[in-house]
């Protein structure tokens, strides 16, 4: 068991967050680039010169970058990311730095997490399936559930650069902001997943395989009903493939979506009775924690089935003994 968990702690950690943070990285890199030429595009045409910023109110729908080394952005959510990823991998590392038959302390945590989302995944996917992708669907649960809860931490979004208004000092710089927050990152998840999908698709059931099991008919029939269901499943198979191009949109969407919400009801909270911004948003920080919980754990199982239903192999039919 020992042996079979060292392997499973080795495959998880780095490779997925690398992967993700790279690719957050040239989404992020674009983001920023087609907004700064919209925006020069837009005061170039104004009649009156540079177009005045309008103020948001709550949490901004976008990072904000708060340095440009060697001309490259780096926004306030790529900086948490990177401390939650740097901060997983040095914890990964300490705790299975030396293997012991009894684990104890950060050795026992991180055995008993990856036996259980082992265990967890092996039910949905079976052992084989589970055996090559769980190094992928452990750790971007890992990573976001961390990711999430970080946010939560005082200080992000409190704590950067402002101004001063009439109700008081507004933050309008964070120096941290929730990862998930920004759909760049989530973006990058679900694109990274889709990649990954499509390799794990093809290695199981080869190129055949995939489109037959997009467009070819199930089940037994024959005559005019096995070409009607040729038609019925072709057409079937065309709403697939539209089905799967939205699936990292969706996957992104959902998890920005909730990640977002949440800040902008802990900021809501904060600022809705004033003397008592400290107060107030407790309750909902402990929604939050469900909440962080709930979406990791929804992003993985999402991907987990999605992966199921593409990768799983017909039982062939027995055939009856004949006397």
């Amino acid at each position: 068991m020992l042996t079979e968990l060292r392997n499973l702690l080795r495959s998880i950690g780095a490779p997925a967050i690398v992967i993700v943070m790279l690719v957050g990285l040239s989404a992020q890199f674009a983001m920023v680039t087609r907004a700064e030429t919209a925006s020069a595009v837009l005061a170039a045409a104004a009649p009156g010169g540079p177009m005045p910023e309008q103020e948001e109110h709550g949490v901004s729908q976008k990072a904000v970058e708060i340095a440009r080394p060697l001309g490259f952005p780096i926004t306030n959510s790529m900086l948490v990311s990177w401390i939650v990823a740097l901060g997983l991998i040095l914890f990964a590392r300490v705790a299975t730095r030396s293997m012991k038959q009894v684990p104890d302390g950060a050795q026992n945590f991180v055995e008993w997490l990856v036996e259980k989302l082992f265990l967890f995944l092996e039910g949905i996917l079976g052992r084989h399936l589970a055996d090559r992708t769980f190094w992928f669907f452990a750790t971007i649960f890992i990573f976001i559930l961390f990711t999430n809860w970080f946010g939560l931490i005082p200080g992000v979004g409190t704590m950067g650069w402002g101004h001063e208004t009439a109700h008081g000092f507004k933050i309008s710089q964070p120096l941290f902001r929730g990862a998930n927050a920004d759909v760049n990152m989530t973006l990058a998840m679900a694109l990274v997943f889709f990649g990954c999908w499509i390799v794990w698709a093809l290695r199981e059931v080869g190129p055949l395989g995939f489109l037959k099991e997009l467009f070819a008919p199930k089940g037994e029939s024959t005559g005019a009903m096995k070409l009607l269901l040729a038609v019925v499943f072709f057409a079937a198979g065309c709403l697939e493939i539209i089905s799967i191009l939205f699936r990292p949109v969706s996957l992104s969407f959902r998890l920005y979506g909730n990640v977002f919400a949440g800040e902008n009801m802990l900021e809501t909270m904060a600022n809705l009775v004033p003397g008592f911004g400290w107060l107030l948003p407790i309750p909902f920080y402990f929604l939050e924690l469900l909440v962080g919980l709930v979406q990791a754990l929804v992003f993985m199982l999402l991907t987990a089935v999605f992966t199921m239903l593409i990768c799983q192999h017909e039982t062939e039919t027995p055939t009856t003994a004949h006397d």
